[in-house]
């Protein structure tokens, strides 16, 4: 009885996942916080970015070249990384159950088991020197080996996801104390969700 029950709960599980992909809303992709924390900076004040290329078309977001880092931190600082998926729903930008949390990002970000590494990290040419100095250390250049990212959750169980999203990445600094420093990097990408066809 009991594992006529699990093979009809699982097997039930598999046919309800959905696939399902962001569509950018807007061409330049990461936009500032709108509501990040005091004293926070957007991407294109802590990185600059202008030699970075980055194109969007039906495949996916397409990024080469290369960003240098501005944001200045102590090596001895630790950087919390933050994503958040928010919903929006009746004017208002609320939670949703999709989030994660990331206490030291400096050593955690070339870990292969992690969505920083799987969607981001993994493309970068020089990944020793990004270990050594992370991402707050001035004058840093990070170096893409050209990739496509694909804005898509792949086997989400649970209600159908419509509408408006916006996926918010916060960087925050800590001090050798563990007290949150005032600067910090905000930025959000924003679009609606769409259902993928199988």
């Amino acid at each position: 009885m009991f594992a006529t029950l699990l093979i009809l709960i699982l097997g039930s599980t598999d046919i309800l996942a959905t696939d399902y992909i962001l569509l950018v809303e807007d061409p330049d992709i990461y936009t500032p916080c709108t509501d990040g924390p005091p004293g926070s900076v957007g991407l294109n004040e802590a990185f600059d970015v202008s030699e970075m290329q980055v194109e969007m078309d039906e495949e996916g977001i397409h990024v080469s070249g290369n960003i240098t880092t501005r944001w200045s931190l102590p090596p001895t600082y630790r950087i919390s990384a933050r994503m958040s998926v928010l919903h929006f729903n009746r004017g208002n930008w609320e939670p949703t159950v999709f989030n994660t949390l990331t206490p030291d990002f400096c050593d955690a970000m070339f870990n292969p088991n992690l969505f920083w590494y799987k969607y981001w990290f993994k493309n970068f040419e020089n990944r020793e020197e990004i270990q050594e100095k992370c991402l707050a250390t001035q004058g840093t250049v990070l170096v893409y080996n050209p990739f496509v990212v694909v804005p898509r959750l792949n086997n989400v169980l649970g209600p159908t996801l419509k509408g408006r999203y916006k996926v918010v990445f916060l960087f925050e600094a800590f001090n050798e104390q563990d007290e949150r420093q005032p600067s910090s990097v905000c930025f959000e990408i924003t679009g609606d969700a769409e259902k993928i066809k199988n």
